[in-house]
């Protein structure tokens, strides 16, 4: 059972900076994507960016290109968000999610990590 784990979330005022985590364990499988989702209170859940495991080739919305960064650490089985010229819009619950196959849903996802940012 794949597990991910999300750290990393908190409060920050407007233009300030946040660094995501998430820590896979329990794969026996190489994946081929792992993303990173947001949910706003009463707003749908929505993509944020997304990374292919094996190449590294990364996406963004529309609303965080040029402000946020997706990477991943293949040792670490680790991948990350960096969030820097942070809004209000941004608050939300940060979830990373793991793909095991190039097209579909995604089949594993975190826990969550609160992302508030103040004006």
């Amino acid at each position: 059972q794949v597990q991910l784990v999300e750290s990393g979330g908190g409060l920050v005022q407007a233009g300030g900076s946040l660094r995501l985590s998430c820590a896979a364990s329990g794969r026996t499988f190489s994946s081929w994507s792992m993303g990173w989702f947001r949910q706003a209170p009463g707003k749908e859940r929505e993509i944020v960016a997304d990374i292919t495991w094996s190449s590294g080739s990364t996406g963004y919305a529309d609303s965080v290109k040029g402000r946020f960064t997706i990477s991943r650490d293949k040792v670490k089985n680790t991948v990350y968000l960096q969030m820097n010229s942070l809004k209000p819009e941004d608050t939300a619950v940060y979830y990373c999610a793991d793909r095991v196959a190039a097209i579909g849903k995604y089949d594993y996802w975190g826990q969550g990590t609160q992302v508030t940012v103040s004006s």
